[in-house]
């Protein structure tokens, strides 16, 4: 496997180096606005030459990946399904599971982020001074799609006439449906046919999430570049309202855990949640500590087996297609960011919009690579959808590193949960299958008793 986009355990983590960008940046554009002001020459030249341009490039590289991503993603996991027109029973309740745990996720988010307004707390001058600056050509398309609404012809047009310029023009909705189809006819072909293109996708998605790794790596001084050129601008205008924001996401994570997961325990599983919970813990640490669904994968499959019981064929099937589909924490994360950065820059959305914001907000979710800072560049996508300008992604992406840790650990916890469901519907597992273990606490897991596990890479 190869390493996190995380830190390579020698100095300094990234995500701490990325922080301090954020930090460094934030500090010497507000200096910058209150010592000299927005309009000094020398705040202007580095804006223009220094600042501006490194924002840029790394703005850019994640621009360039998210068609390419997109359509590799949700390729591949149509085609992994097999044949589309016999999925059985228990894949059909997994993927029914998935899609509704994650619009749950999506929808209170975007309830919560609607209900609170972090993004609104700024002064209506600096919004409309941070459109009119970023926004660009983009203010056209704001104003055209809030024009259009959302209609019959939204709809048609998700049927795009050409998948090459619908990934030019960064309309997402094309390359998902181009990507569906692509997959579904993928399984309808001879499998001998199919095998090469199946390598060659894994082989786009594999570069694609290596570029993302790179970009990730350039962030530290992107993000130091973009904050420096909104806070030189506007000062201490912009930071009020991230305070806010982090507390809306977390305890919206946290909402979705102790009730609409809770719920599905309880009345799916027909375990008590504190059981439950008690038992998962390992996965949980895992998840928290790595930010990568990917790397709790091994952890996941021993304790559904060792520690809830789970038979190995039913948690072999539903947690490694969880670990690409069931992303109930990245999901609602995405809905609540993009609705928090759009009021920033001063965009509302109609409820028929905020719907297609909840459906992107599942399907690329879906799309999302199982590693830290993977929803990134999906989520710049979705921004661009809107018109809202990519430099917003600044504001969030200093502070993401402790938002990936509790969004992935809602992943985790939402794989788990279907897993207990699936088993309880298909007859096979119920309470009562769960390890006895003294004291009612969760048994050490070890990988070695699972010889049939994926192990971890060392």
């Amino acid at each position: 496997m190869s390493e996190p986009v995380g830190g390579n355990g020698r100095g300094m983590k990234l995500h701490t180096k990325i922080l301090l960008g954020l930090a460094i940046g934030a500090v010497l554009g507000v200096a910058a606005n209150l010592m000299l002001g927005a309009d000094h020459p020398t705040v202007e030249w580095i804006n223009k030459y220094l600042a501006g341009p490194v924002g840029q490039i790394f703005l850019r590289m994640l621009f360039m990946i998210v068609m390419p991503l997109v359509f590799a993603s949700i390729a591949l996991g149509v085609a992994g399904l097999g044949d589309i027109r016999n999925v059985g029973r228990v894949g059909g309740k997994t993927l029914a599971y998935f899609l509704v745990t994650t619009a749950l996720a999506a929808t209170l988010g975007i309830i919560l982020v609607s209900a609170i307004r972090p993004g609104s707390r700024l002064d209506p001058t600096v919004r409309s001074e941070l459109l009119a600056t970023y926004a660009g050509d983009a203010a056209t398309k704001v104003e055209a799609s809030q024009a259009g609404g959302f209609g019959i012809e939204t709809l048609v047009n998700i049927v795009t006439r050409n998948p090459v310029k619908s990934a030019v023009d960064m309309d997402m909705l094309g390359v998902i449906f181009f990507g569906l189809m692509f997959g579904a006819a993928l399984t309808m072909i001879k499998p001998e046919s199919a095998k090469p293109m199946m390598v060659w996708l894994q082989a786009v998605q594999d570069i694609v999430i290596k570029i993302v790794e790179i970009a990730m790596r350039l962030a530290p001084y992107g993000v130091a570049g973009l904050i420096f050129g909104v806070t030189s601008r506007f000062g201490f205008a912009l930071l009020v309202p991230l305070g806010n924001y982090v507390m809306v996401v977390i305890g919206a994570l946290i909402l979705h855990t102790v009730v609409t997961l809770s719920l599905f325990v309880r009345f799916g599983a027909g375990l008590s949640p504190l059981l439950f919970f008690s038992r998962i813990r390992s996965s949980m640490v895992t998840a928290f500590s790595t930010s990568s669904s990917a790397a709790t994968l091994p952890t996941n499959l021993a304790v559904a087996e060792q520690n809830l019981g789970i038979p190995r064929h039913v948690a072999g099937f539903v947690l490694p297609l969880g670990n690409t589909m069931c992303m109930n924490g990245t999901s609602l994360f995405e809905g609540i960011t993009v609705i928090f950065l759009a009021e920033v820059f001063g965009i509302s959305f109609t409820i028929p919009q905020m719907a297609v914001v909840m459906a992107m907000s599942v399907i690329t979710a879906v799309g999302a690579a199982g590693v830290p800072g993977g929803s990134i560049p999906l989520l710049v996508g979705i921004l661009a959808m809107f018109g809202v300008p990519g430099e917003g992604i600044a504001l969030v992406l200093g502070i993401d590193r402790i938002l990936d840790m509790s969004r992935t650990t809602v992943n985790i916890i939402g794989d788990l949960t279907a897993t207990c469901v699936i088993a309880r519907s298909e007859g096979v597992w119920s309470a009562a299958d769960v390890p006895a273990v003294v004291g009612g606490m969760e048994r050490e897991v070890k990988l070695d008793e699972s010889p049939d596990w994926p192990k971890p890479a060392a």
